[in-house]
């Protein structure tokens, strides 16, 4: 576990190894963004009363490369916010502060 800041503002960034794959999260107390791992439809669908607010990159190894890379798929609750599918993993997260 990691604080990182991304324009001024402080999210943590989580790793964690498992074998043969790893967990990737960077968050803050509003919502995250995520790793292959992370299955959206479950949060839409499922724990939609929860109002999740997250954002899923694939093909992702490092915390470096989910900041970096587009997002695959959101929640209908970061939609809200205007995180959008393909807005880099950086940019949504400053849409969750």
């Amino acid at each position: 576990m990691t604080p990182i800041t991304i324009n001024g503002h402080t999210f943590t960034a989580v790793t964690v190894l498992l074998p043969k794959t790893t967990l990737l999260t960077v968050s803050n107390d509003k919502g995250y963004i995520m790793c292959g791992a992370l299955d959206v439809a479950l949060l839409n669908n499922v724990l939609s009363d929860r109002k999740i607010i997250a954002g899923r990159a694939v093909g992702v190894k490092t915390i470096e490369q989910l900041l970096e890379a587009p997002l695959e798929s959101i929640t209908k609750e970061a939609e809200t916010l205007g995180i959008h599918v393909g807005m880099i993993g950086k940019e949504a997260l400053l849409k969750m502060v």
